[in-house]
């Protein structure tokens, strides 16, 4: 008897299993925070340069109430307004510097750099990382590379919480992510500069994938795999509350500090969980900790009101199950070793890549849109719930048409942006909006449909090799939007083709709904790609 039949001895989604995914999916909401906060706490608002001329106010008590930051600082942000101090218009007194005084200086003969710093726009933020420590103009880069370095450290925390998982389950190393998560969180409120601050956050990224990874671990061996697409999809909406709620905190919290500990000092609450979050049983099985397993399967039974009967047999049947699995030992270079399988996996480590790519892509850069950034926050927020319950809908019709028919849409909607002029920002961030939605659907399925395509023997390995090239793209997505010093719309561009090429490989992988799963990599080299079945009723 092996462990699925187990649990669908004692109930595989009972009253034990619902108050698992509970403690499971509150963290997802304050995960949410810490992966998108940027947005906010990274912005750069509008800006000029304050200059050493005595004709030109070198503090910030000094400029005129009524100066328009979007005229001086130019249509996106242009540095030639923004990078370096006009010296001043003879005759025109400070007090007189408004909107109409405001492009006459900009466009001043003498001009010199930011010795005296940068005044910014208070009208959307009273501070952030940027404006505290000025990174505009030759530093602007820093912004983007702190993201990056941030989205690396997920891709740190895969491997290193991955391994440890293993040696210490995934309980344990929930406690200590969540633990490093809230310690670290609140400590980049209080960083004395942008370098620390990078490195605090860059800890913070770690626990993330130790948090995601293992939450989503110990929930799927302790569900029936009859209902672990929908606890899969329960637990992405609690990502999606915590992208809603964050707009609203943003919108309220104006000072990135104040924001930062907002939203990482409640993660402390979550001490309780020592005492409510069970271990897997079957890792303990796996460890050969047999009794304290056979323990947490009588509680589950229990709960969901099948008491266990028959111990002893369940119990030796998992042990004679975990020396036959010992007998075989397969590696991560299984996963390219044959033709077919190699295939099935470089395509699938595309799109894992493609999709977390542009979904951060889109995530992180919102204010490209035009619209109020926190409204921008909102609406794609509301955008998650959706797009993700929509693929229980179609994964049933078609693994294979499901992932390439989002994957369109997504990159459609991310070309068609670019043909969009910049004064119709409504048209513009609808269409950004209709490519989350396609990018969002297809990162649920590719979860799905990685379990199906990799067999048995190296399904592990697969989805953790694909989890790698997905954190891959999250550390390129911030620095992609550095291309719009070649072409503003080249990052959409981008977007817009990796996905369709997405699309495209999608074709050569196999249709595996209502298909029995793979248990070796013979079964995968003997299959064929089947052809596109039609949706049917």
């Amino acid at each position: 008897m092996n462990f699925d039949e187990i649990l669908s001895h004692i109930g595989g989604f009972g009253k034990f299993q619902k108050s698992l995914y509970v403690w499971i999916c509150l963290p997802q909401i304050l995960l949410a925070f810490h992966m998108l906060i940027s947005v906010f706490t990274g912005a750069v608002p509008p800006h000029l340069c304050r200059s050493t001329n005595t004709t030109w106010p070198l503090t910030a008590s000094s400029y005129p109430p009524n100066l328009n930051f979007s005229l001086v600082t130019g249509p996106d942000g242009d540095p030639g307004r923004s990078c370096s101090a006009p010296g001043g218009i003879p005759g025109t007194p400070l007090a007189q510097l408004n909107h109409s005084t405001a492009l006459a200086l900009s466009d001043s003969h003498t001009t010199e750099g930011c010795q005296g710093g940068w005044e910014f726009s208070k009208e959307t933020f009273h501070s952030t990382v940027a404006t505290e420590w000025d990174l505009v103009c030759d530093h602007a880069n820093l912004n983007h590379v702190g993201s990056s370095i941030y989205m690396f450290g997920l891709l740190v925390g895969a491997v290193l919480f991955g391994f440890l998982a293993d040696k210490y389950g995934s309980r344990n190393i929930i406690l200590v992510g969540l633990t490093i998560q809230s310690t670290c969180g609140v400590g980049a409120a209080f960083a004395p500069n942008f370098y620390i601050y990078v490195f605090l956050r860059f800890v913070v990224g770690t626990t993330i994938s130790a948090v995601i990874m293992n939450a989503f671990v110990l929930g799927t061996e302790w569900t029936g795999s009859k209902h672990r697409m929908l606890a899969g999809i329960i637990t992405d909406y609690f990502f999606g509350f915590g992208y809603i709620i964050l707009a609203g905190l943003a919108y309220l919290i104006r000072d990135w500090r104040k924001l930062q500990l907002a939203i990482s000092a409640p993660g402390f609450l979550f001490i309780f969980y020592i005492w409510v979050l069970p271990k897997s049983a079957r890792w303990l099985m796996a460890n050969q900790r047999y009794e304290e397993a056979m323990d947490l399967v009588r509680k589950a039974a229990l709960m969901n009101g099948k008491p266990l009967r028959e111990d002893i047999e369940i119990c030796q049947g998992y042990k004679d199950m975990v020396k036959m699995e010992k007998r075989t030992k397969h590696t991560v270079i299984d996963l390219v070793r044959t033709p077919k399988m190699r295939r099935s996996s470089l395509i699938m480590f595309y799109l894992w890549f493609v999709n977390v790519l542009v979904y951060y892509g889109l995530s992180l850069n919102i204010s490209d849109f035009g619209m109020s950034i926190y409204l921008t926050q909102l609406i794609f927020g509301l955008v998650e719930m959706p797009a993700r319950t929509i693929t229980l809908f179609t994964l049933n019709r078609s693994r294979r048409i499901s992932q390439i028919a989002f994957l369109v849409v997504g990159g459609l909607a991310c070309l068609l942006t670019v043909f969009i002029p910049d004064d119709l920002s409504i048209v513009r961030t609808v269409l950004a909006m209709v490519g989350k939605f396609g990018i969002t659907a297809s990162l649920s399925i590719v979860y799905v449909y990685s379990a199906e395509v990799f067999p048995t023997v190296i399904r592990q390995s697969g989805i953790g090799m694909g989890s790698m090239c997905a954190r891959a793209g999250g550390v390129l997505a911030p620095i992609i939007y550095l291309l719009r010093g070649v072409s503003k719309k080249a990052p959409m561009v981008l977007f817009g083709l990796c996905t369709l090429l997405g699309a495209a490989l999608t074709l050569l992988l196999p249709e595996t709904v209502h298909q029995p799963l793979a248990d070796t990599i013979q079964d995968v080299e003997g299959s064929s790609i089947r052809s596109l079945p039609y949706f049917v009723h």
